[in-house]
C-alpha cells in the first residue's frame, strides 16, 4: 500500500514540476520534438498557446490525481485502477484536444498519431485487464494437476513434497512477475518465509492451499471456501496415492 502511495505521490510531483516548467519559456524544450522544430514553428506554437496549454494539462492532471488520492485509503477496491485509468484517459484525450493548436500543416498528422496512440494504449490496457481478471481452476487429473489461465501450468503429483491447507496467507512482500490487483494476485511473488512463489489468490477468501513441489511453491484458493477445500482434498488424495 505505502509503496503504491509513494509512486502515486511521485507521479503527481513530476507532473506538477513538468507542467510548471512547460508553461514557462525555459521549459518548452520538455515537450517532445519541440526543440528540434524550426524556429518559425516554435514561435507559431507559442503564439497558438500550445506549450502553455500542454503545461496546464499536466498540472490539472496532477491536481485531479491528488483529489482522487484518498481513494487508496477507503474500502473501495478499485481505487488504484480509477486513479491511473483517469490519468491515462485524461492525458491522452487532452493531447488529442491540444492538436487543434498545432501548426496547421502538421495538424492532421498529429490527430492521426494521437488518436492511434489513444486507441492502442486503451485497447492494450483493456485487453491486459480482461485477461488479468480472468479466473482460474485447479483441475485434478489422473497423474497430474493443472491450474488454468494466465501463469497456469501442469505438474505431476509425484513431484509434490507437501500440501497444506492454511487459514491465513503468509505475508506477500514483493511482486516479481505477475498481476497484483485489489482483489486478486496471480503470478510470481515473494512470500515471507517461503521465498519465490507462484500465487493464484482471491484476496480475503480463506482458506488457502499451499503446495510445495520439487522446483516450485504454489499458493492457490477460490472465492468459494468449499471449492478450495474440495481442491485440497482432490490433490491430497492423488498425491498420497503416488507417494
Amino acid at each position: 500500500m505505502w509503496g503504491l502511495f509513494a509512486i502515486h505521490i511521485s507521479v503527481i510531483v513530476v507532473f506538477l514540476i513538468l507542467g510548471w516548467a512547460v508553461r514557462k519559456n525555459e521549459g518548452h524544450w520538455l515537450i517532445s520534438g519541440f526543440a528540434s522544430r524550426p524556429k518559425e514553428e516554435q514561435e507559431e506554437l507559442i503564439r497558438n498557446g500550445y506549450p502553455q496549454r500542454m503545461g496546464g494539462l499536466l498540472i490539472i492532471t496532477a491536481i485531479a490525481m491528488l483529489i482522487l488520492l484518498p481513494l487508496m485509503f477507503t474500502s473501495f477496491k478499485y481505487g488504484m485502477e480509477v486513479q491511473f485509468g483517469f490519468m491515462i484517459i485524461f492525458l491522452m484525450g487532452g493531447m488529442i484536444y491540444l492538436t487543434k493548436y498545432e501548426v496547421p500543416k502538421k495538424r492532421k498528422r498529429s490527430y492521426i498519431i494521437n488518436i492511434s496512440l489513444f486507441i492502442a494504449i486503451i485497447g492494450g490496457i483493456s485487453a491486459l485487464s480482461y485477461f488479468s481478471y480472468q479466473g482460474y481452476e485447479l483441475v485434478a487429473k489422473e497423474e497430474s494437476f493443472e491450474i488454468t489461465g494466465m501463469y497456469g501450468d501442469e505438474w505431476d503429483y509425484k513431484d509434490i513434497i507437501s500440501i497444506e491447507l492454511m487459514e491465513k496467507l503468509p505475508e506477500v512482500t514483493v511482486r516479481t512477475n505477475g498481476v497484483g490487483l485489489p482483489t486478486l494476485s496471480k503470478g510470481h511473488f515473494k512470500v515471507r518465509g517461503y521465498g519465490s512463489s507462484l500465487l493464484f489468490i482471491q484476496k480475503g477468501s480463506s482458506p488457502y492451499i499451499y503446495i510445495e513441489l520439487k522446483d516450485k511453491k504454489i499458493f492457490i484458493n477460490d472465492k468459494d471456501p468449499d471449492q478450495t477445500r474440495l481442491w485440497f482434498e482432490q490433490v491430497s488424495e492423488k498425491a498420497e496415492l503416488t507417494q
